[in-house]
């Protein structure tokens, strides 16, 4: 058996409920992203382009578009008689398995996996993070400090660090101290969620700590690592980073790809983001549009107005139509006369005639204020809205919706109307 020098774990098992109705049917690395791609592309391809050939993907929450979407890895150049991508769902045994109930529970759940590629080291991703890395510099990173674990952190404002797990390291990079989520922190170097591993040290620090409930790489694995004395050593990346586990984040970074100059840049050739393509007809722009910075995807037929918008493949923008600062997924469709503003409009969805969606002052929800807090308007997949309906701002929307819903035509901000997917 020839030994993998590495392979990685891709933990794209998550609900995302941070989303809220966009992953209602579906889990969040299959959310659509920049129009053509899945979030779950970014890390997949970041792995070929290190030369990591050999990922294991670890599925649990609505699974089946995912599994599609991934398929033999042939996007990914990942279909291989040996290695290759591997979707890695929960499964029962005669004792200690179920789903998957923490990250690294999840990853000693599939040990014999790992084992069978006898690996030197093993790399550990999330799903749903937009971002470019070479582990292959990483690796190098973890050889030249005869590392047992290395953790990929950056840079973050200070303000902003105890929302993650900060590092406190010394001189020469390694970690003295990690904490999760401090009140008061003392360090502005947060974790990234990418480790590397020694396997045999991983794999000894999964049988050791199998029985803790809801086991976790940063709330057990890591402090085990650290306190039994492992060389524990931080990697920094200054590179984009974003975790999109956000409705806000989710639109702010896709907003970012239509800067004059992006911030993360989808068009290097020398590092390509990789996706299942589906053969589609080309994109159709009517002598009726008016188009003003916006990525359009194949299929795509626009006859109105569209500003600032990442828009999916097979969208239909009819003639009458505005549509600003907004994502469309694919196959949705803006009939005549409706105007959007700062919207997320999920794949399938249909927006009636003469609407008018995301306008007046911001009110908090009535729904959860903890996913619905900014001004966006979210309508769920396969959603439908009425003719003729207004609709304000911070609102969600799933379900096939009918004027009968909206009080005097209306929705207020901060309102909702949920007819599906999600629990009211």
């Amino acid at each position: 058996m020839v030994r993998k020098e590495m392979i990685a774990m891709l933990l794209a098992g998550g609900q995302g409920s941070r989303l809220g109705v966009l992953t209602s049917e579906v889990a969040k690395p299959a959310v659509s992203f920049g129009g053509k791609y899945s979030i779950i592309d970014f890390p997949l391809s970041n792995c070929i382009n290190s030369g990591v050939d050999t990922v294991g993907v670890l599925t649990q929450y609505q699974p089946l578009r995912l599994n599609t979407h991934i398929g033999i890895g042939i996007p990914w150049d990942l279909d291989r008689n040996y290695g290759g991508v591997t979707v890695l769902s929960p499964y029962e045994a005669n004792e200690n398995s179920d789903w998957y109930t923490g990250t690294a529970n999840a990853i000693y759940q599939n040990i014999r996996y790992i084992d069978s590629f006898n690996p030197e080291y093993v790399l550990i991703l999330g799903g749903d993070h937009i971002y470019k890395m070479d582990y292959q510099v990483m690796l190098d990173y973890h050889k030249a400090n005869n590392a047992d674990v290395t953790m990929a952190a950056m840079p973050v404002p200070i303000e902003e660090a105890s929302r993650f797990g900060v590092l406190i390291t010394d001189d020469t990079g390694r970690i003295t101290d990690f904490e999760e989520k401090p009140a008061h922190p003392r360090s502005n170097l947060a974790s990234m969620g990418i480790y590397i591993f020694t396997w045999s040290v991983l794999r000894e620090a999964l049988i050791t700590n199998k029985d803790i409930p809801n086991c976790d790489f940063g709330m057990h694995v890591i402090p085990y690592c650290h306190k039994r004395g492992d060389r524990v050593f931080c990697y920094e990346f200054n590179g984009y980073w974003k975790d999109v586990g956000t409705l806000h984040s989710y639109w702010e970074a896709n907003m970012e790809l239509i800067d004059i100059v992006p911030v993360f840049n989808l068009y290097e050739e020398f590092w390509k983001i990789y996706t299942k393509s589906d053969n589609q007809p080309p994109q159709y722009i009517a002598d009726t549009a008016q188009i003003e910075r916006c990525i359009i995807g194949d299929g795509s037929e626009i006859y109105g107005r569209v500003r600032n918008c990442v828009i999916g493949p097979e969208v239909i923008v009819e003639e009458g139509a505005e549509v600003y600062d907004s994502i469309l997924m694919q196959g949705a469709v803006i009939k005549k006369g409706t105007k959007i503003y700062k919207s997320i409009i999920a794949q399938d969805a249909v927006v009636g005639e003469n609407c008018t969606i995301g306008v007046g002052e911001y009110a908090d929800s009535q729904y959860n204020k903890k996913v619905y807090c900014c001004d966006l308007v979210t309508v769920a997949e396969g959603s439908e809205i009425p003719d003729g309906v207004t609709i304000g701002k911070n609102v969600a929307i799933a379900g096939k919706t009918a004027i009968e819903d909206y009080p005097d035509g209306n929705l207020v901000s901060g309102g909702y109307i949920i007819k599906g997917g999600e629990e009211e």
